[in-house]
């Protein structure tokens, strides 16, 4: 058996999930749930005449099919047997063996491979794990399969009426609906803090339900400033704004998002048509995100628009801080409350006796983001309320791939409910429908299952970036005056302005 589990006899006698469920390893859990990394990003795709999935490949001469699957290089060292074992204990015949090809860590040069594969027409892999925040840069350059025409109705039906909605929309065609990959794992953050420190300063998280019921930014920024002034802690907030993918994406789209703001006018504008929607950085709602934000830091003014708000709990740092430069002091029991993403919580909510590394165990409590608006008051379409930053992956097709039916055994094997449970046990993968987050096996999965209520109602909350072929040149831009803004260096509205100048520019070009 190799190392990275790519090669070796599957074990024919079956394997149950549960018996994974102890041997998910921290670094496993580090590699699934990153949801925020240096992304980079481009008509339908190749349709294909694909089986409806009750052919076996040879199986009925006794030969066997290997599918290729592009993917994690971090799940396929810890768990790719695992998982191989898992997806045949959900259906995948015998005579179809999986053979993982572990992609690159960094999910841009990830991106740029597998573009390079499909440009030159290659038959393998038969399917890729990918990024939803370039999938859709694979959609509209017509590189996929398009699984509308591949899959058999039900389950199409299924990914429609079961998985995430808006995680789900990212591996479809904006044009026209059509699907091009289905949700493996999605990926969304949540507002974390230490619960004995807000106990301490007298907040009931539990009674109060913290948990599951967002609160507004004002109310949340009385609390951080509150709980700091009385903790013997150097930060009240940390969180990543620096000029960055991460800002852009999440961070920065987060914020704004809650005060009823967007780039192009709202949810319907987020994949195009570019050129052709409104640019709407520069709104009243989007500035008042970025002043709320200089409020955070510096405790600045405005003519008392923030007056009932706390402020200058969070460093200057932020300005330059990507996910572990703002998760670093959190974990090490030096901050009140942290932005980040589940791999965080999963690290730092274990037992600190049993292991070297910082954590704050059961003090580690979670939150959905706050927010400023409603969704019924926001001034964009689709927006207002808390909301989440959306990461995760998809498992798409080649068009070229010369196995296209028992692909499609894969793909109906990794979308078992089952499958998806074994995948949270044994690599910390969250599951696509949120109907598991409420079941028991997801709940008393070790650390994470204690945050499966918070992270269901981030996951019915998230906000997509809107990635279009454009949308790398943007995404610098926008990562640059959000810093700016909040950095001082320029005031919110004249940092928008700049901004919606420059996005003016690359929509047109």
């Amino acid at each position: 058996m190799s190392d990275n589990g790519t090669s070796g006899e599957r074990n024919s006698t079956g394997v149950s999930r549960r018996r994974f469920v102890r041997a998910a390893g921290a670094a496993g859990v580090v590699g699934g749930l990153a949801g925020c990394a240096d992304f980079v990003g481009g008509g339908d795709g190749g349709s294909g005449d694909g089986g409806d999935g009750g052919s076996t490949g040879d199986g009925s001469s006794g030969e066997t099919t290997t599918v290729q699957w592009g993917f994690d290089p971090v799940a396929v060292q810890n768990n790719g047997d695992a998982i191989k074992q898992a997806l045949h204990d959900n259906g995948l015949s015998d005579d179809i063996e999986i053979e993982f090809v572990p992609r690159d860590q960094d999910t841009g040069a990830a991106r740029s491979n597998y573009n390079r594969l499909l440009s030159a027409g290659e038959t393998n892999p038969d399917m890729f794990l990918m990024d939803n925040g370039w999938t859709n840069i694979f959609i509209q350059r017509g590189q996929l399969q398009n699984l509308s025409q591949t899959l058999p109705e039900e389950l199409l039906s299924d990914v429609s009426d079961n998985y995430f909605s808006a995680f789900t929309d990212t591996a479809r065609n904006p044009s026209n609906g059509n699907l091009f990959g289905v949700p493996v794992f999605p990926d969304f953050p949540t507002m974390q803090y230490r619960k004995d420190l807000v106990e301490e300063a007298g907040y009931s998280p539990e009674s109060n339900n913290w948990a599951t019921e967002p609160m507004t930014w004002e109310e949340w920024s009385n609390i951080a400033a509150d709980t700091y002034d009385n903790a013997d802690v150097d930060y009240g907030f940390t969180t990543q704004w620096d000029i960055y993918e991460g800002t852009s994406c999440c961070t920065f789209n987060e914020v704004m998002s809650s005060w009823g703001g967007a780039y192009f006018g709202g949810r319907d504008n987020l994949f195009g048509p570019i050129g052709d929607r409104p640019i709407t950085v520069n709104n009243e709602e989007v500035i008042n995100s970025l002043n709320m934000m200089r409020k955070f830091v510096h405790d600045e003014e405005f003519d008392g628009q923030f007056e009932g708000y706390g402020g200058g709990f969070t460093p200057t740092e932020i300005l330059g801080w990507k996910e572990e430069d703002a998760r670093a002091p959190f974990v090490n029991g030096n901050a009140v409350f942290h932005r980040n993403w589940p791999y965080s919580l999963a690290l730092g909510g274990r037992n600190p006796e049993e292991t070297d590394d910082p954590t704050l165990g059961e003090n580690l409590g979670a939150m959905p983001i706050p927010y400023a608006v409603s969704e019924s008051e926001a001034a964009q379409p689709g927006t207002g309320g808390s909301t989440a930053a959306l990461g995760g992956w998809h498992m798409t097709v080649n068009p070229n791939s010369e196995d296209l039916d028992a692909v499609t055994q894969v793909i109906r094997a990794a979308m078992e409910p089952d499958f998806q449970l074994t995948l949270l046990s044994v690599q910390g993968w969250l599951p696509p429908r949120p109907e598991l987050f409420n079941s028991s096996e997801a709940q008393n999965v070790p650390v994470v299952g204690r945050y499966m209520d918070t992270l269901q109602v981030a996951g019915n909350n998230t906000m997509p970036r809107p990635v279009t072929g454009v949308w790398s040149d943007q995404s610098s831009k926008i990562a640059q005056q959000a810093n700016r803004a909040v950095g001082q260096e320029a005031s919110s509205a004249d940092a928008m302005a700049t901004l919606e100048s420059a996005l003016a520019e690359t929509e047109q070009n």
